[in-house]
């Protein structure tokens, strides 16, 4: 699309709740200072957004407020002083902007949770005027749509796997589940020769195979550790992706190698966990917690992506109007990411 139009589409909340949402005709913004202006071709939505629309996760919303975080799109007017990007440049956003690399920002009392669609208004629209080192260059290889899912879940499978578990070929990956973040674990894994088990609902797990897993076991029907374990010939899991929280922890304890590495990743059964000490200890397992990642993170992961021909699983695009319909997918479940499209 070109930037001709004086208007645009965005979509708007007064309000917490998705009754609050409206599709509105505003201004096209202008890029201030440092600032470039991004015509938007998609937007991947993460669980993480449909629970800021429909609870405000606690996050000091100013409304009017726009969701959404992951976009991708191509620069097409320049701030004064802009110096990274030139008119017509594929950028993707970065979910946690102002974390450019080294130590995440924060401390101790106030850990730092300033994102995109939360602490910062959101990208669910056509055009968005933003400091341009909020951006990365897009990978050459992938589509708009395939490009918006790597900001956070492909962000922060790498994350963990290769930013901070030096992750290399011939070890053993424990995936539990098949969402995003789940999904790029599994492809990172075989991008690096490691041996991959998912951990699944049954209906999935043929998929999962299909994308490079090596190993899949029905959480439903057996004991996933013990299977963990005996697939492993009780050497266990060098790296495990851990999506679940609460007690959950303490089988991922169970599960790691010597010396193994869990990725503190999810809570979806709880907010607070709980693990035996002795494996933990006896076991000299790490247990390292994971929000996202930095902007440099994110440009090696659009270097390895260019390089190894990685394809983000999409499970289905929807038009920007059909943002509630796509809210809906996303609590039925997906395998794959649900992308907006500005069409």
């Amino acid at each position: 699309m070109k930037y001709m139009a004086e208007t645009m589409r965005r979509w708007q909340m007064d309000g917490i709740g998705r009754d609050w949402l409206t599709l509105r005709e505003v201004p096209i913004p202008k890029p201030r200072q440092g600032e470039v202006l991004v015509n938007v071709a998609a937007v991947a939505l993460n669980y993480r957004d449909k629970m800021v629309i429909e609870n405000g996760r606690g996050l000091p919303l100013v409304f009017p407020f726009t969701p959404g975080s992951d976009l991708a799109g191509s620069v097409v007017a320049l701030g004064e002083g802009v110096t990274r990007f030139n008119i017509g440049d594929k950028v993707i956003s970065t979910f946690t902007p102002d974390w450019i690399d080294g130590t995440r920002p924060g401390n101790a009392r106030t850990p730092h949770y300033r994102t995109l669609g939360g602490y910062y208004p959101g990208v669910l629209a056509e055009y968005v005027a933003l400091p341009e080192d909020w951006f990365v260059r897009a990978p050459a290889t992938l589509s708009y749509a395939e490009a918006s899912t790597l900001p956070c879940a492909g962000l922060t499978a790498w994350f963990a796997l290769v930013e901070r578990g030096r992750l290399h070929a011939g070890e053993t990956v424990l995936v539990e589940g098949t969402g995003g973040v789940a999904l790029f674990g599994i492809q990172i894994a075989k991008m690096h020769d490691a041996e991959v088990i998912v951990s699944g609902s049954a209906n999935k797990l043929a998929r999962a195979k299909a994308l490079g897993a090596d190993h899949v076991i029905d959480r439903r029907e057996e004991n996933w550790v013990e299977a963990v374990l005996r697939i492993t010939e009780d050497h266990g899991a060098d790296h495990i992706l851990e999506m679940v929280g609460g007690p959950h922890l303490g089988k991922a304890v169970q599960t790691a190698a010597i010396g193994g590495h869990i990725y503190q990743i999810g809570a979806l059964e709880s907010f607070e966990m709980s693990a035996p000490v002795m494996p933990l200890m006896l076991k000299d397992v790490n247990i390292q917690g994971i929000a996202t990642g930095h902007r440099r993170a994110l440009e090696n992961l659009v270097r390895a992506v260019d390089q190894t021909g990685l394809k983000p699983v999409i499970d289905t695009c929807y038009p920007l109007a059909n943002l509630p319909v796509a809210l809906d997918h996303l609590d039925r479940g997906a395998f794959g990411k649900i992308v907006i499209e500005m069409v």
